[in-house]
This record gives C-alpha cells, sequence and structure tokens, in this order.
C-alpha cells in the first residue's frame, strides 16, 4: 500500500539525501531530493531575475553577510547574479557527484578557471604552476598573463620545486587535453603541500575518477562536454570545499560570469545520464584504440589507462584529410556529446598556444582528436576506415591536376 505524501515526514527525505548512495544513483537522484515533498517530478525552471522583498533591512543584512563570506543566501532569493535556485540544483548534484563540500557554477569553463584564478590574486598569489598539456585557452590565459597571475610550466616532478611563497595554485589536467596524458593526482596533491590544487576533470569525469578523494582541493570542468552530454548547453563548474566555493561566488557575483537557469536545468538533466552515456561510450572507444593501434596507416594511439570516450591518433598521413574525408563523425570542435566528433587540436583547440610549447607537450601536428559518442562501434570503424583511406588522395589529385595544366 502506497503511503500518501502527507504522511511522510520531511525527515525521511533529508534520510534520502545523506545516506550513502552509488554514483549511478546520485546522478539521478542529487539535486532532485525535495522535489516529491513538493508534489513535483520535474525540477522547476525559475527564469527570474529578480525577487521582492517587503523587509529592506532584512535583505540589508544578509547581503552583507554574503559580503562577508560568500555563503549561500537563506530563503527566497535576492538577485539572479547572487544566485538562483535551479543552478543551485546542478551545483548540489555535481557536488554530490565528485565528493566535495560544495559546487559553484558559471557560464562557461574559462569563466570558472577565470574566477579561480581571480580569488587567489585577490589574497596577493598570483603565481601559478601548471603542467602541460592543457586544454589551448587554459594554456593561453595563463601564459598571457591576461588576469595579472604569471606561470611556471613544469612536469609533475618539477612541481615541489616550482613553488614560491606567492604562489596560489597549481593545475592540472588529467587526462590531458588532447593528448590524454595522465599524471598521479594522489602523487601531484602530495608536492603541492598547502598550496590548492586544481585537476581539470572535463575528461574523466566523476564516473572515471573523483580528484578530490586524491587530494585536489579543486576540480575543474568545462560542463559544456560531459556534464551536459549532448552538445546544446555551454557551462563551467569548480567543485571544491565550502570556504573557497564562497570566494568563487564573491567573484561571480562581481563580475557576472553566472550560469543561465535554463543551462543549469540542462546540465541537471544531463548529469541523470551521465554514468550511462561515459560507460557506453568509453567501451565504444576502447574498441576504436585498439584498431586504430592495429592500423598502419596510423602511427601512434593515445588512450588513457583510466579509460574514456577521449581517443588522439597520429596518422602517417594528412591529417587534415582525415578531417575532410569523414562521413558520419563530425568534424567539429568541442567533445563530450551524443555523437562522435573529431577534430586537429594544432589548428583549432591548441592553435592559440606557441607552436614550440605546444609540440613540446606532445600536441604534434599529426595528432587528431576524436570524442566517441553514442553510435555504433562497426558504423563509426567505417566512417574512419574510409577516412583513413582518403590521407594523401588530395595531395596526389593536385599533383595531378598541375601536371595536366
Amino acid at each position: 500500500m502506497d503511503t500518501p505524501l502527507d504522511a511522510v515526514s520531511p525527515s525521511a527525505y533529508d534520510d534520502v539525501r545523506t545516506a550513502p548512495r552509488a554514483l549511478a544513483t546520485e546522478a539521478v537522484h542529487a539535486g532532485r531530493d525535495d522535489l516529491a515533498r513538493q508534489g513535483l517530478h520535474a525540477p522547476p525552471i525559475d527564469l527570474s531575475t529578480t525577487y521582492p522583498s517587503y523587509d529592506s533591512r532584512a535583505e540589508a543584512a544578509r547581503i552583507d553577510a554574503f559580503a562577508t563570506d560568500g555563503a549561500e543566501l537563506e530563503g527566497t532569493p535576492v538577485y539572479a547574479r547572487l544566485g538562483n535556485p535551479t543552478v543551485a540544483r546542478f551545483e548540489t548534484a555535481l557536488a554530490r557527484l565528485e565528493g566535495t563540500e560544495s559546487a559553484v557554477a558559471f557560464a562557461s569553463g574559462m569563466a570558472a578557471l577565470s574566477a579561480v584564478l581571480l580569488a587567489r590574486a585577490a589574497t596577493g598569489l598570483r603565481h601559478v604552476v601548471a603542467v602541460r598539456p592543457l586544454y589551448g585557452c587554459s594554456d593561453h590565459l595563463l601564459t598571457a598573463g591576461l588576469l595579472g597571475t604569471e606561470v611556471t610550466w613544469t612536469d609533475p616532478a618539477g612541481i615541489a620545486d616550482a613553488l614560491r611563497p606567492d604562489t596560489g595554485l597549481v593545475m592540472v589536467e588529467s587526462p590531458a587535453n588532447p593528448t590524454l596524458a595522465e599524471v598521479d593526482l594522489r602523487a601531484v596533491a602530495h608536492a603541492c603541500g598547502s598550496v590548492p590544487l586544481l585537476a581539470d576533470n572535463t575528461f574523466a569525469t566523476p564516473v572515471l575518477q573523483r580528484p578530490a578523494e586524491q587530494g585536489a582541493r579543486l576540480v575543474l570542468h568545462s560542463a559544456t562536454k560531459y556534464l551536459g552530454g549532448h552538445g546544446d548547453v555551454m557551462a563551467g563548474v569548480v567543485a571544491c570545499d565550502e570556504e573557497f566555493a564562497g570566494k568563487l561566488r564573491q567573484v561571480r557575483f562581481a563580475t557576472g560570469g553566472v550560469l543561465h537557469p535554463l543551462a543549469g536545468y540542462l546540465l541537471l538533466r544531463g548529469l541523470s545520464t551521465l554514468p550511462v552515456r561515459v560507460r557506453a561510450a568509453s567501451a565504444t572507444a576502447a574498441e576504436l584504440a585498439g584498431r586504430l593501434a592495429a592500423d598502419p596507416r596510423v602511427a601512434r594511439v593515445h588512450y588513457p589507462r583510466i579509460g574514456g570516450a577521449m581517443v588522439a591518433f597520429e596518422v602517417h598521413g594528412d591529417p587534415h584529410d582525415v578531417i575532410g574525408g569523414v562521413r558520419l563523425i563530425t568534424p567539429a570542435v568541442s567533445l563530450g556529446s551524443v555523437d562522435t566528433l573529431i577534430q586537429h587540436p594544432a589548428s583549432i583547440s591548441h592553435r592559440i598556444v606557441d607552436a614550440d610549447d605546444r609540440r613540446g607537450a606532445g600536441v604534434s601536428d599529426r595528432l587528431l582528436r576524436m570524442s566517441v559518442g553514442l553510435e555504433d562501434v562497426e558504423d563509426l570503424w567505417a566512417d574512419l576506415d574510409q577516412a583513413l583511406a582518403g590521407q594523401g588522395r588530395a595531395a596526389e589529385v593536385k599533383e595531378l591536376h598541375e601536371a595536366m595544366s
């Protein structure tokens, strides 16, 4: 016999939220635990930019409290730049998946990284130690010093020696974009000492690894990718402890890099299928990586030890011919969608990185990066096979044309 909703104690829902749950269960229920109590099934989308309040003295006190520590406002929201209920649901869910106290969402992954750098610079800690490769725009943001930061590039073994009194952050990406190189996060966190470690977990997602469990204080995602999962939302998020989250909320409020509520809704929906999507795409990616490794037209294949849906490979011929030759696979930037994407990092995602630095990080001019989606593996291989067969064909046609003219 079903128990009437009004006969269930509110504490019963609290028990559900706090009890240990498997990742797949958290992905479906985190951020939604209060919905049944409200008589709802799907989370509501709150599009308000402002909220009424008839007690201006209390409102002033709440704003003063936020200015002190950046804690989430209790009660009715004030203004969308301070926070939004729909976005807060996504933040709650992502924090649960990453195993952190809090998470703070932004309009893009780069806005999220910028907020971290600004929060550290505000305390006078402008120096960053970083390990290449990183996503090309992350590399550029650090190298160009656009936010007043100074970066020292090193390998994982050199992190401890690179630290200075003004070092505010150590940044790594594992698996890295685009070579899929991995670092020992636990060892890196130990080398950081008291300096916060920021781990970009975009490629792995919490399905494959949870950097906070290995010592990272900050976990960055371009939520545009796997967290959203359908190529229709742009966002960034940092999972962290509540103390740092407060600083990030203050930066977000001051700079305006807020996430739109509709994006928050799409991300919460994307999280519900995240484990299923990542595991299915990873199985296909592993199969394709094996076939590419055995193909004489391919010089080298990069695939992470932890698995995942990303594959990078270097070809003997012209990588641009492969890009131009795919028909089922989409030649486009980004990753983590339900469909398979392929791109040439040296031309696009990492074009902004100095060529010598790019090559020194293992991003060769013949490297292709593929984000494997949910298509059938045989259909994907058939498309790759015919695209690989086209290497050099364009050059041959050009030479023939020139010889005949």
